[in-house]
């Protein structure tokens, strides 16, 4: 198994009477819980929404991403079972998780929230030959195509929805602009898109347009889920910008990941 793998924001915000620690013990008492409760083995356990991208706010809840086994019988039936466990317990933990083989179908689809899964800087628990094939699978035969249309459709619905009148809540921003730049990552050939938001920016931005997301960033991890701002009209005209750059993705690359390799590793990890 692994560990607990940190980020600079990753953690921001933790209430209330659960530090940090207390958090992490936490949810490894639940995965285990979860493991008995089910009859499962977790093979990977992370993070995943706004404390893996790095600009968790006061109230984030904890986001718990996993992917498990069932044993050997579970899988040798002629009925189909429930592939997904969600839970929600307390102090604001989400816990949700995927049967191996529906991971890897939604993988051979090149699913984006998987591959965020896969490479989430906060790690709970891992099986660590596991994922050294799952990733090499993940980076070498996903649909760059795929990734780009997913994250650009994401940009475009939250900003028709969210970013249309003149006051809007901060996070509505991040939620624009994270997957626009994931969208021009995959675009430029670049592989999958980090995970943390920061990482993204690393990529040349306008001095006004990365002080504003500077400012957003820090106004986001200072407030709380609920916080509303006047509408920025620099990040506004970016925004569209890109939106308008992005539009032909047609020069972006398609691939599918071979059915055989997921079979195979199916069977070494499942049965």
């Amino acid at each position: 198994m692994g560990g607990w793998c940190g980020c600079p924001f990753g953690y921001a915000g933790t209430r209330g009477p659960f530090g940090l620690t207390k958090m992490i013990a936490e949810i490894s008492n639940s995965l285990r819980q979860i493991e008995k409760r089910y009859d499962v083995r977790v093979l990977y356990a992370v993070e995943s929404g706004s404390r893996a991208w790095g600009f968790a706010s006061q109230d984030s809840d904890y986001d718990v991403r996993f992917i498990y086994v069932h044993t050997r019988d579970w899988y040798l039936t002629i009925h189909e079972g429930r592939d997904v466990i969600e839970e929600m317990l307390p102090n604001d933990l989400d816990v949700s998780g995927w049967d191996l083989k529906k991971a890897l179908k939604l993988l051979q689809k090149s699913n984006p929230p998987l591959l965020e899964w896969l490479y989430s800087p906060i790690i709970y628990q891992e099986n660590g030959e596991f994922m050294v094939k799952l990733r090499n699978i993940a980076s070498t035969g996903y649909s760059a195509k795929h990734c780009a249309h997913h994250y650009l459709s994401m940009a475009q619905s939250n900003f028709r929805t969210y970013l249309q009148t003149e006051r809007v809540r901060a996070k509505k921003y991040l939620y624009v602009l994270r997957p626009l730049l994931a969208a021009r990552w995959v675009r430029e050939g670049k592989g999958i898109p980090p995970v943390l938001f920061s990482s993204l920016l690393e990529e040349p931005l306008d001095a006004e347009v990365r002080s504003a997301i500077d400012d957003l960033v820090a106004q986001k991890m200072a407030g709380n889920e609920l916080d509303d701002l006047p509408r920025n009209e620099v990040l506004h005209q970016f925004i569209v910008a890109e939106l308008s750059n992005l539009a032909d993705l047609s020069g972006v690359p398609h691939r599918k990941i071979e059915t055989s390799d997921l079979d195979a590793l199916f069977r070494e990890f499942a049965i």
